[in-house]
């Protein structure tokens, strides 16, 4: 009897255990966020909303093509954490407030994806940014030509004379594959030889690697 009693008492207690543990579970799983407060962020992709946010399945996994640890220095050096004096460094946060902002209809901010060749379409984009290979700004690359195209067109200079005016020139977010990848700092470093100012240049360090291993949305170039 006692035997009995004590088996019902265990059953008993492992049922209370499920009853609580489950409802944790599943609350854990629909708790993927991006911050307590901060769920997703919806952004205007070409007149498309695309919702940004982290996949809810607790055991997603990166990607192989940013599993790996260890590659060639040269040219896949870990890159500092400043680039250089007045060129701000940021996290995925204040990613997603440019993209925010951009979505709501600002439009002196443009976020560029650095990479070249197949990366792009191999990996995806981050939502909103402009696709711009890091060679088409190196003047080592490209032509004088079709830089400052670039930088009328697209990034809002304006010739003065022999010189540059950025006085109106957006401010420009750039990524590339990640803490490893020099396509955008070369870009940036390119950018302040020409005279673009400092402030206006941002850098999303992390790059396609660490907005993956947060399992953050990508969608085709």
């Amino acid at each position: 009897m006692v035997e009995k009693r004590r088996s019902e008492e265990i059953v008993q207690a492992y049922a209370a255990l499920i009853a609580v543990a489950l409802p944790l579970a599943v609350a854990a799983e629909d708790a993927v966020n991006i911050t307590h407060e901060l769920p997703h962020v919806d952004v205007d992709v070409k007149g498309k909303i695309v919702r940004i946010e982290r996949n809810p399945d607790p055991f997603n996994m990166i990607d192989p093509d940013y599993a790996l640890t260890s590659r060639a220095c040269p040219p896949f050096c870990i890159q500092p954490m400043q680039l250089a004096p007045g060129v701000e460094t940021i996290g995925e946060l204040e990613l997603l407030d440019y993209l925010r902002e951009i979505s709501s209809g600002r439009d002196d901010v443009l976020v560029i994806d650095s990479r070249d060749g197949h990366w792009p379409q191999r990996s995806g984009i981050i939502p909103g940014a402009l696709v711009l290979p890091w060679d088409q700004l190196f003047p080592a690359r490209a032509d004088r030509e079709s830089i400052a195209h670039i930088l009328e067109e697209k990034f809002g200079a304006r010739r003065d004379g022999p010189l540059w005016s950025f006085a109106q020139a957006r401010t420009l977010v750039f990524y590339c594959n990640g803490p490893w990848c020099g396509q955008s700092p070369t870009n940036i470093k390119s950018l302040l030889g020409m005279g673009y100012p400092a402030h206006k240049l941002k850098w999303y360090r992390g790059g396609i690697q660490e907005w993956k291993q947060l399992g953050l949305t990508t969608v085709a170039p």
